[in-house]
């Protein structure tokens, strides 16, 4: 009878620890595969004007390595580079690297060079069309300019951003330098770069849109 019981007991204890293994497992990101990240920007994400590793997207790969979280960044931006630019260049780097999230930061040299937002929004489509062709999640990075351009074009500038990531489905930073635009301090001399103080912030700016892409 005693051992009936103890049995029954250490069955009921294994039925317990069986469930709490299988919630754990279920709850829990899905971090163990591992991702490519590409990032496609320009000079906000090329590190101009800084010291090697001290720009965002190097402070994104110390990141994921602190929090185990299995992924390989390769950084493709070039400083001065426009969506058309970002466009013409992504066809062979989505080939060769097959990226699992593509972060698309490029458009503030369109605008600061007055060109078309429909020609750019055109090329973001593109952009967005050729990563879905690839299965590649894509994580839009918005951003505005000085609205000494105008307040009409500047506000269908930030909007187009939103635009796009409604109609195509992807994730979206609403605002890239979110906290630092407006803090002369964090720029470089040129008022238009931040500084290497400014690029922690602009990390969690995109930390929160891009960490749901990982665990899927």
């Amino acid at each position: 009878m005693l051992f009936t019981r103890l049995s029954g007991h250490v069955s009921s204890l294994l039925k317990q620890a069986l469930v709490l293994v299988m919630f754990a497992v279920t709850t829990l990101p899905a971090y163990s595969a591992s991702k490519t990240i590409l990032v496609l920007g320009d000079s906000l994400s090329a590190e101009y004007g800084l010291v090697r590793g001290k720009g965002w997207v190097a402070l994104l790969e110390q990141r994921l390595q602190q929090k185990n979280i299995p992924a390989t960044v390769i950084n493709a931006s070039i400083s001065g580079d426009t969506t058309s630019g970002g466009k013409a260049r992504l066809a062979k780097l989505l080939e060769k690297h097959h990226p699992d999230i593509l972060i698309i930061e490029l458009g503030g040299n369109d605008a600061l060079r007055g060109l078309s937002l429909k020609a750019s929004e055109d090329n973001f489509k593109g952009m967005i069309d050729m990563a879905k062709m690839q299965r590649s999640k894509v994580l839009l990075a918005g951003m505005k300019i000085p609205p000494n351009y105008g307040p009409d074009y500047s506000e269908r500038f930030f909007s187009l951003y939103e635009k796009l990531a409604k109609a195509n489905k992807t994730a979206l930073v609403p605002f890239l330098l979110e906290g630092i635009a407006e803090k002369e301090t964090l720029f470089q001399a040129d008022r238009i770069h931040p500084a290497a103080e400014a690029h922690p912030a602009i990390l969690n700016n995109v930390w929160p849109h891009l960490l749901p892409l990982l665990s899927k």
